[in-house]
């Protein structure tokens, strides 16, 4: 049966074929061999990249499945610039966060969604903030923006607040590096990112609240975006 599925990663396999990682709808992330795609004459040449929506079949009984069809379902989602890395971005976290041939269709619909935004010139880091959020959510690892960690009150709008690692944010005594204004976690439990501040609020959390489950890997999105930015200067 065929699924809706993105590619998120793929690199070549023996002479002619491929390993594709894909995200579907229905069955999560999977580990796909396509046969001979690499081939001049193969359907699957220039099919099987990131942001084209797709309609894959695919059998086998281990972690590594046959890709037996694929065929593009809508036009691929043009992103340039800034928001092509973005989508890369997104992903490297599908691909480091979620478990291996695990559905997660609520997490489908939100990354296609996201990219559709992209791909129509919407903020980037209000995008980008966005998913992250929804991911650290359904993934068990979100916080309470509006409650102490420590002491379960309220947080107040003129105090400052450390964050503690799967634990959540504590007051602190006042202003210090790293520290979080109470007013910006109010906002960021309303998702309200109108204010730069608390966009830059917002983007320091998701790295420091990812990375754990990020294992420490370089993204590889992140370095090709510093790479972009430094070879756009010395043109």
């Amino acid at each position: 049966m065929a699924q809706a599925a993105f590619v998120i990663h793929s690199r070549p396999y023996r002479e002619t074929s491929q390993l594709v990682e894909v995200f579907t709808r229905e069955q999560g992330r999977q580990s796909l061999v396509a046969k001979g795609s690499r081939q001049p004459r193969s359907p699957l040449k220039g099919l099987l990249q990131p942001f084209v929506p797709l309609r894959v079949s695919f059998a086998g009984r281990g972690e590594l499945k046959n890709l037996h069809a694929a065929e593009a379902s809508a036009p691929a989602i043009r992103l340039t610039g800034t928001a092509l890395y973005s989508g890369l971005y997104l992903n490297e976290l599908i691909y480091y966060l979620l478990e291996a041939q695990t559905p997660f269709d609520e997490v489908f619909d939100a990354y296609h969604n996201t990219l559709k935004k992209l791909a129509q010139g919407e903020g980037i880091e209000p995008c980008l903030r966005h998913f992250e959020f929804y991911m650290l959510n359904i993934l068990g690892y979100g916080v309470d923006f509006t409650l102490d960690a420590e002491t379960g009150d309220a947080v107040r709008s003129g105090a400052w607040y450390g964050y503690r690692p799967e634990a959540g944010f504590v007051a602190l005594a006042g202003p210090e590096p790293g520290a979080y204004p109470g007013d910006h976690l109010h906002a960021l439990a309303e998702l309200d990112l109108s204010r730069t501040e608390v966009l830059i609020s917002a983007k320091r959390f998701s790295r420091q609240a990812l990375g754990p489950y990020l294992g420490g890997r370089p993204l590889r999105s992140r370095a090709l975006f510093v790479k972009g930015k430094r070879g756009s200067r010395s043109e």
